[in-house]
């Protein structure tokens, strides 16, 4: 039984485990562009994958434009798939009047957002690098790349596409100036970092520093939590909206069954049940033998000197009493050398 346990168990080590986050299958419109900073939605990191309620599955933009000039003058709901920690949220956007909606007598759509949009694969954000280490002296360190915090998304001088993405391109720009677009997620931003890949630094790599790609180096969600101010509270949400608190009604509270004593200012609880009351708090002792009360039972009260004065009483007393006292029933021992007493010899027969 016990060989055929560890055959199964051998089996499942060897059959590979599933992957714990979510698949970026599907495409979508990637946002390329936002040039309306009242519309919440990041270049390269967001997708639009939905409109009204309804998933994208069709590439022609025409079909998303026509969308968009239908409802003119109102407010539209984009479903929006973030590559900062593979979510999907809602965002709700206001659609300009029809009068807006054309230019030089041609309609416009994701333009007419502010939008610059590009059908492509939700897999396409998974080619990052996550910065590890950082050599000092290095070229990444004389860049200014962060440990642990940045992300290599891409770069304006190339394509990056697989795991060897980024070495070949460090390769082909050695000894010469790498632009790369470089995302920190502590401060939720993307900056343009410039290095200078080189063998000669003096350690080890072009770069110097440690890289990890893969599903375990995805690029995570954004520290939302505002950073608080001295004297603020660290788990205040910042929302004081009286609507979002609702007082319990005064006639659903349930009330004591009991009047409680008068006087008794004592906060019992409704639910506390009391056990039946035990036979010493009836009034009088229990049936059979009374217990002799401990004279010293109050002795902590009185002190610890009363205490000790006690104990050493009781001590000389019970000396006391173990001394045998003189005229008691019992015979004196016997004197030394005096032996045994002799029995009297029998009277004398009559002659």
């Amino acid at each position: 039984m016990f060989g055929a346990l560890n055959r199964f168990i051998s089996r499942l080590d060897s059959e590979p485990q599933p992957q714990q986050t979510r698949p970026t299958t599907g495409h979508g419109f990637q946002v390329l562009k936002n040039t309306d900073s009242n519309i919440p939605l990041d270049p390269w990191f967001d997708f639009v994958i939905g409109i009204n309620g309804r998933t994208i599955d069709n590439a022609d933009p025409t079909l998303f434009t026509t969308e968009v000039r239908n409802c003119a003058d109102s407010t539209i709901s984009l479903g929006v798939f973030s590559a900062k920690g593979q979510q999907i949220r809602e965002v709700y956007v206001p659609v300009p009047p029809p009068s807006q909606q054309e230019q030089d007598g041609q309609p416009v759509g994701g333009s007419l957002l502010g939008l610059a949009l590009q059908w492509c694969p939700l897999n396409l954000t998974e080619d990052v690098w996550h910065i590890l280490d950082v050599m000092p002296n290095s070229p990444a360190d004389v860049a200014g790349l962060l440990p642990y915090s940045d992300y290599v998304i891409g770069s304006p001088d190339g394509t990056l596409r697989g795991d060897a993405g980024l070495a070949s391109l460090v390769d082909q720009f050695e000894d010469g100036p790498l632009r790369m677009y470089v995302y920190n997620h502590e401060y939720d931003v993307t900056r343009l970092v410039t290095i200078t890949p080189s063998k000669d630094w003096g350690g080890d790599g072009a770069l110097g520093c440690v890289l990890g790609y893969g599903a375990l180096h995805r690029v995570p969600a954004p520290l939302n939590e505002p950073s608080h101010g001295p004297g603020e509270t660290l788990f205040d949400s910042g929302n004081n909206d009286n609507s979002l608190y609702h007082p319990v009604d005064p006639s659903r509270t349930p009330q004591p069954t009991s009047p409680s004593a008068p006087g008794a200012d004592f906060l019992v609880p409704a639910n506390l049940q009391f056990s039946d009351p035990s036979p010493l708090s009836s009034g009088g002792p229990p049936p059979g033998k009374a217990k002799k009360a401990r004279v010293h039972a109050a002795a902590p009260v009185a002190g610890l000197d009363d205490y000790f004065k006690e104990g050493e009483q009781k001590s000389r007393e019970l000396d006391t009493s173990s001394t045998p006292k003189p005229g008691g029933g019992l015979p004196p021992p016997p004197k030394a050398g005096g032996g045994p007493p002799k029995a009297a010899s029998p009277a004398p027969p009559p002659t």
